[in-house]
């Protein structure tokens, strides 16, 4: 691109910068002080307690929006969010919403939690009789200053109705009767971009010199239907090469997509063998190398954004006893490698892997693995749910750990390593995923 060329797309995102920024000052023009107060309470998971004790108006509520990337200029929604819930609904219009749009996509995009929005609607229901009697109520509870800075508040006001100073007293002292007997939420990953990612699947089924895995495109076909019900942008290759993988790897390493992405999956279907897989014509290609290609480093679009790596693969030859045994190695003159060294030394990675290494993976002929049947039935279970990506991976070790063959000698465990620092929680898809 000539220098013209770039100096011209430059000016045209800076004045869609100033765009976006006059949209927001015309939308806090027509916000009063009860409507900041509502706004606080409702960003209070969004914002720290000590910035918006700085906010004076909506304006500087929003400042701290963009700079937390809770909105852009080009998702607003959760600004759009708020507005509907204090009732500013004549202002969607600002953002190009109407009030039928955000009704339709709050089941699935919804950043203020269900208990803060209850809250917020008892709050809006407190009369100033019966805020006296919850600051009585809550005297020891509440630190005096803020009390007494209610008090004095309340006496100011002529209403019968006690927002805002309701709305900061119920958020305040939730906040102060739960500290003490419950741990600060984890963190939840972003998502709420453009489109929640890609999920690429390589489903090897026949090889050069290697036996035909039989029942893998069943399990190919569920992780499609599943991760494309989730949001994702499914791509699936049959019978990879080690040449054609490596396409693959470096087409999404460089993939522009990953900008507006939440996160990215890679499933592998195929033999395996103590920390490496199969490809068709009988390359071993160790995992570890696979994840690398989507470090910060080498795909810096992904960083700080989940990347998500399942394994349907034998990782040795040892089967695994339904009873139980003495030997702590599988076998003493080979102790496999530890799962842990496969994944990449930084953050944000999850690798599930079919079994421990050292010992087989087992796949029905017809149904598919046990390990990827259980993982699609337990994110079609789950995630309705919204149980987080770690507490579903426990559910499916549970679930394989209990399966057997027909003789009830061979069994399976599978294995997650990670080095995610927050939670993985996928939106609820509107629609229920039909089997």
């Amino acid at each position: 691109m000539t220098s013209q060329g770039q100096s011209l797309n430059s000016t045209l995102n800076d004045n869609c910068q100033v765009n976006f920024r006059a949209t927001l000052l015309s939308i806090n023009s027509c916000l009063g002080d009860q409507d900041v107060e509502r706004l606080k309470f409702l960003c209070r998971d969004s914002i720290t307690s000590k910035n918006l004790e700085k906010c004076g108006s909506a304006l500087d509520i929003f400042e701290y929006l963009l700079a937390e990337e809770c909105m852009t200029e080009e998702d607003p929604f959760f600004l759009a969010e708020l507005l509907y819930t204090i009732k500013q609904k004549v202002l969607l219009r600002h953002l190009r919403y109407t009030k039928e749009q955000v009704e339709n996509w709050l089941p699935v995009r919804r950043k203020v939690s269900l208990f803060r929005n209850l809250l917020y609607d008892l709050s809006e229901d407190i009369s100033s009789e019966n805020l006296k009697s919850m600051i009585f109520l809550l005297r020891e509870s509440i630190p005096k200053v803020q009390m007494v800075s209610w008090q004095e508040e309340q006496a100011q006001s002529n209403g019968d109705r006690a927002t805002p100073v309701s709305v900061e007293m119920l958020g305040s002292s939730v906040d102060t009767l739960t500290s003490e007997t419950s741990t600060k939420e984890t963190a939840v990953y972003r998502m709420n971009r453009k489109h929640r990612g890609y999920c690429v699947v390589v489903n090897n089924h026949s090889f050069t010199s290697l036996s035909k895995r039989r029942g893998t495109n069943k399990d190919a076909e569920c992780l499609r239907r599943v991760f494309q019900w989730l949001g994702f942008s499914v791509n699936i290759y049959v019978n990879v090469t080690k040449g054609r993988l490596e396409e693959v790897l470096q087409y999404f390493q460089t993939h522009p997509g990953h900008a507006d992405g939440d996160c990215f999956v890679f499933c592998v279907l195929t033999h395996g063998k103590f920390g490496a897989v199969y490809s068709s014509d009988g390359s071993l290609i160790p995992i570890r190398q696979i994840m690398s290609h989507f470090t910060a480093q080498k795909c810096p679009a992904l960083a700080h954004k989940p990347k998500l790596f399942f394994i349907q693969a034998c990782q040795g030859e040892e089967i695994q006893p339904s009873v139980s045994i003495e030997a702590d190695a599988v076998n003493p003159e080979h102790v496999p490698p530890s799962l842990q060294d496969s994944v990449p030394v930084e953050a944000d990675f999850l690798l599930g892997l079919a079994t421990v290494p050292g010992y087989v993976s087992f796949r029905h002929v017809e149904e598919g693995s046990w390990y990827i049947q259980s993982l699609y039935n337990h994110l079609k279970d789950l995630v309705p749910r919204q149980e987080d990506i770690l507490s579903i991976l426990t559910a499916v070790n549970d679930d394989v750990s209990r399966q057997a063959d027909k003789h009830g000698t061979k069994k399976q465990m599978p294995q997650p390593a990670f080095t995610l620092r927050k939670k993985v929680v996928f939106p609820v898809p509107q629609e229920e995923l039909l089997l």
